[in-house]
């Protein structure tokens, strides 16, 4: 291996990490050590490292409301009406089947998940008539996808302290983790299995040689005999791929609240808008549709007239009449496009791209790294 006058590795340290490993998987967020993790249980003997150009996961995957949600009736609805039924419920499938995978590796604990449900609220009559006629239906369609029953239900009486909410619909089978401790937790679990992560390594070019593949990095040239793309928002910062580009999120959250009577996670406004309980707070994020072509952006700072908004819907919306001071304000790039189902797809003959997980990166992540470790093996 060689490197240049900048770099003073030791014959340990070039040994341990710059082997030519069977993968690399680029991106430690979910679907990045999904990924690796699969990868592994594919195949126990295969040398695997994870690379991370931030300290922490750069992307969506700990700056994101932890919603294990997926699909609330109007979404599912609306993308009816704009996509074929088959992608529709293929990608459904997709985010239960990544649920209950996650669920499995880490147990419920391991990242506080709560089975509260998902609450869709309704600003306006029709919207809300919309949903309610359409449950009998949707419930029928989960049933022959998924198994499960009753999935929708209207709970507009039960919900009544939204007093601006035309409706409100619950998806039964959604919950809540504490995303921090979830990749801490999944972190570990690869770690276990014997899989390298390095962080703060920016790689800045990928090169299909004869047998292997050369990761140009900001310490040093990486090799593989496969590697995964899987930096979401951040992809077309390394692939020329179609169809995908970032999003910025922006959150907030306030401080402890006495007798916080909300539970449970809740959007409105075609989920531009979401917010959920966590320690006795309100975690608040959306406000994209205000400022679209702003918000496709990588650059991960605040945009201050949507935080306006966000302050303005908490105090008149969510929480009229009740005392609170907002602690901490920030930002997640999502990877989105004009389909919702994620890209895992071959972008050379051993390097595959694994992306565009359409905000439901916390329900889908685990199955799309399972789907793309079976497709680059």
């Amino acid at each position: 291996m060689h490197f240049s006058k900048d770099f003073n590795y030791s014959y340990w340290e070039t040994k341990q990490y710059f082997q030519t490993f069977d993968l690399i998987v680029i991106g430690s967020g979910i679907v990045g050590l999904s990924t690796a993790i699969s990868f592994k249980e594919l195949h126990p003997k295969a040398k695997i490292l994870v690379l991370e150009k931030g300290i922490l996961p750069n992307g969506a995957s700990t700056k994101n409301a932890g919603f294990a949600c997926f699909g609330s009736a109007g979404e599912l609805l609306d993308d009816l009406a704009r996509m074929p039924a088959d992608t529709v419920w293929e990608t459904v499938l997709m985010r239960w089947q990544g649920l209950q995978l996650l669920r499995n590796r880490l147990k419920d604990k391991n990242m506080n998940y709560r089975s509260y449900g998902g609450f869709e609220l309704f600003e306006d009559s029709a919207g809300f008539q919309n949903c309610k006629e359409n449950i009998h239906f949707l419930n029928a369609e989960i049933k022959k996808t998924l198994g499960v029953s009753n999935c929708y239900s209207d709970v507009t009486k039960e919900q009544h302290f939204f007093k601006s909410a035309k409706g409100v619909i619950l998806n039964f089978f959604e919950g809540q983790i504490d995303t921090a401790l979830m990749m801490k937790n999944l972190l570990l679990f690869a770690r276990k299995k014997g899989i390298e992560v390095l962080n703060n390594i920016t790689i800045s070019e990928i090169k299909e040689q004869n047998n292997y593949v050369a990761l140009e990095s900001s310490i040093g040239e990486f090799r593989a005999g496969k590697v995964v793309v899987a930096t979401n928002g951040f992809a077309k910062e390394l692939l020329n791929i179609q169809d995908i580009k970032p999003a910025r999120a922006q959150v907030l959250i306030t401080k402890p609240i006495p007798a916080l009577r909300i539970k449970g996670t809740f959007h409105f406004s075609q989920g531009y808008y979401y917010f959920r309980n966590i320690d006795n707070r309100i975690l608040f994020g959306g406000g994209r549709n205000l400022d679209i072509k702003g918000e496709t952006t990588s650059d991960q700072g605040l945009n201050l007239n949507i935080q306006r908004q966000l302050d303005m819907l908490l105090k008149n919306m969510i929480l009229p009449g009740v005392p609170f001071e907002v602690e901490q304000r920030w930002s997640g790039i999502m990877g989105v496009g004009d389909e919702k189902k994620p890209i895992i797809r071959g972008v050379g003959k051993n390097v595959l791209a694994a992306v565009r997980m359409g905000g439901m990166g916390i329900a889908i992540g685990s199955m799309v790294g399972e789907k793309a470790a079976r497709a680059i093996s």
